[in-house]
């Protein structure tokens, strides 16, 4: 069945429900089962059990470490039931030589989500040493079809072969467990098919530090475990493992690091708790089985005040500052470094040289600055001259051997619709833009051909990134080739990529693997078609991209060790993990947020608008005074460069040497965007 039929009849329920942000949920019923040795939990979604705790017992607790991984588990029933208001609450005991575990879960019905609150009491007269809790339940599901925010995507089947990303593939006994921090979205989602449609579960948590980790800067660990007939999510007092490995984790760009002995000491008379919500619901579409839960998270951590944060002035005016000292002019050479250190232009990517072409027109009524005119005027000029290869056109220009180089597809697409919206708005300023329009037709020819042959077949998402400016082209030089280029690129993607068959990836210059970026350039690509077509197919191939992005924004402000992070009262919300292997954040959200708030306005989503307003204005914390900041806050785990002696010491850690350029430039090219769709950022 092809994709344009798929969706008719799925993916049309998803523009129905956007329309007023709703999405089709179960209504859940909970029911204490019973046998000879006590009680345990189900949760029904009509009169399935789409979860249960295990056979073994309703609540697991090792009391040994060995091997790195907790040993000498043992399982405990319910042993009372009773119910206060709204809650249910199912109460145990566990009998260690030690001392007793005195349990307790009180269970309540929060919409379509059933919220727990898990209660472990340690009654023995000695500290319990090295040992470790979990919250464990099964759902009917099975398969490769997880989704872990920011690290796993449907198996990361493109990243696996570096063996550099996480891998699941829903093969029994895998273990797939992370520190909650490392989680933009806490949740872990599982999507499987059942009869002729798919199903989904998703377990959320309130993440946190856990009371008494042997680890000095102990979290929670949240993921799956593959069962025979059903997939285990579960929630560890501190135990991760992947790719075949226990007491592992991702903590460095090549691959894993050790992370043993995450055990816990207890202390006599001690409580731990745990809050987490279990959801099941229907999924509309292949592919789709992450959706419903990406809004609960939402739901969850309403991140959306920007109350303390710098305001889009206050960031505007310190980027604009900053860009002014990147800038370089020797002879007929004009533009912004890439480098501070370099007299090298970049088109696209990491140098944005041709950015500030389009967002300082927008912006300069309120720059005061006549010149903010000129070096958009210089910079695109000087540009247009790029050389043409076989492959398209050179990206990298350096002002002292006067010389082109280097061939990034991603970076010309990105260059192009630079060059576009430069033009359009350039007119509308009385700039003279014929040198860029040569430039763009010639470029838009090039790669409409290349595209419209039928040996076109893109090796990742990156290409996504020449649908909006071939749409672009099409609309401004009337061009029906580029259209057509545009909707077949268009038709490609979302065939490999809407049923996370082959989830969106390779966005990066840096990484090949599941990223934000692909996810990106896909969102842009659909989005863009749908301005120029008007053809409810583009919306929803978006609103689908635009939830995988989401997935990379975390949600919540993630407690902080000292350190650099700390000392800032730094906030993670707003902030985007970048891919599976480079697990740090950065601000390449802001880039992204204006798209996000376009959705809002097309679907009518207050949630998305408020989100990328968010994105913009958080990633703004970190500016110095000079207007400058790095890409790599460390919010988990995670060194992007260097030996990892102590993984102690990675957390909070903030890298600012790294100052490319496109931390500069996206700021003032999302800040034009914004004011292009009515934001008021000059308030």
């Amino acid at each position: 069945m092809s994709l344009r039929i798929l969706s008719a009849i799925g993916m049309i329920l998803l523009i129905t429900n956007a329309m007023d942000g709703a999405t089709e949920r179960c209504d859940p019923r909970l029911n204490v089962s019973r046998s000879q040795d006590g009680y345990g939990m189900e949760i029904l979604c009509g009169d399935v059990a789409a979860w249960r705790s295990p056979e073994e017992g309703l609540w697991s607790i090792a009391l040994d470490w060995k091997e790195g991984w907790p040993a000498q588990w043992l399982h405990a029933r319910g042993e009372e039931v009773e119910t206060v208001g709204d809650w249910t609450i199912v109460q145990g005991k566990l009998e260690t030589q030690a001392g007793a575990w005195r349990l307790s879960d009180a269970y309540r019905k929060e919409g379509s989500l059933v919220k727990c609150v898990r209660r472990f009491v340690w009654e023995g007269k000695t500290p319990l040493e090295r040992c470790a809790l979990s919250v464990r339940f099964l759902s009917p599901g099975v398969g490769a079809g997880i989704l872990m925010p920011g690290i796993l995507y449907y198996g990361n089947p493109s990243g696996a072969q570096s063996g550099k990303v996480p891998v699941y593939m829903g093969k029994t006994g895998e273990e797939v467990l992370f520190e909650e921090h490392r989680y933009p979205m806490p949740f872990v989602s599982l999507e499987w098919k059942e009869g002729d449609g798919f199903r989904g579960a998703a377990l959320h948590s309130n993440p946190s530090p856990v009371p008494f980790g042997n680890l000095g800067d102990q979290w929670w660990s949240m993921g799956v475990i593959a069962r025979e007939r059903a997939t285990e999510f579960a929630l560890l007092s501190g135990p991760c493992a992947s790719n075949g490995k226990r007491s592992v984790i991702k903590a460095v760009q090549p691959g894993f690091v050790p992370y043993d002995n995450a055990f816990l000491n207890v202390a006599p008379g001690a409580i731990i708790e745990k809050t987490f919500y279990l959801e099941a619901y229907p999924v509309a579409q292949e592919g789709a089985g992450f959706c419903t839960p990406v809004q609960t998270s939402l739901n969850l951590f309403s991140p959306y005040s920007v109350e303390g944060l710098p305001t889009f002035r206050e960031i505007i005016e310190a980027k604009y500052r900053f860009a002014k000292t990147r800038w370089y002019e020797k002879g007929e050479a004009a533009g912004f470094r890439k480098y501070h250190f370099r007299n090298i232009f970049v088109l696209g990517w990491c140098g944005q040289a041709a950015a500030l072409g389009y967002a300082l027109p927008v912006l300069s009524d309120h720059l005061n600055d006549p010149k903010a005119m000129e070096m958009a005027q210089r910079t695109l000029d000087f540009l247009a001259d790029a050389e043409f290869y076989e492959g398209g056109f050179h990206t990298w220009y350096d002002c002292d051997t006067q010389e082109w180089s280097r061939h990034e597809p991603l970076s010309q697409g990105q260059a192009m619709l630079s060059y576009a919206r430069a033009i359009r708005v350039g007119e509308q300023n009385g700039m003279d833009t014929s040198r860029w329009k040569t430039f763009l037709r010639k470029a838009c020819e090039f790669h409409a051909e290349r595209i419209l042959k039928d040996d076109w077949k893109p090796k990742s998402t990156d290409q996504a990134f020449f649908i909006a400016p071939l749409c672009e082209g099409a609309r401004l030089f009337k061009e029906d080739r580029f259209r057509q280029a545009a909707e077949k690129a268009g038709e490609v993607y979302a065939e490999r990529h809407v049923a996370m068959r082959e989830p969106y990836w390779g966005g990066t210059l840096d990484a090949s693997c599941e990223d934000k970026e692909g996810a990106f350039a896909a969102l842009q690509g659909f989005l863009a078609l749908y301005e120029l077509t008007g053809d409810v197919d583009y919306i929803n191939w978006a609103e689908h991209a635009l939830n995988v992005v989401l997935t990379y924004v975390v949600v919540w402000d993630i407690d902080l060790p000292p350190g650099r992070l700390r000392d800032h009262r730094f906030l993670t919300r707003g902030w985007t993990v970048v891919s599976p292997q480079n697990q740090h954040i950065d601000v390449f959200g802001v880039l992204i947020a204006p798209d996000i708030y376009r959705m809002g306005q097309i679907l009518h989503r207050d949630e998305w608008k408020r989100i990328a307003v968010l994105m913009y204005r958080s990633c703004g914390q970190l500016i110095d005074p000079y207007g400058s900041q790095g890409e790599q806050p460390q919010h988990t785990n995670y060194a992007q460069r260097g030996e990892v002696d102590d993984v102690s010491t990675l957390r909070g850690g903030y890298a600012e040497d790294w100052t490319v350029f496109w931390i500069t430039a996206h700021f003032l090219n999302a800040a034009a965007l914004f004011q292009e769709y009515g934001v008021s950022i000059w308030e």
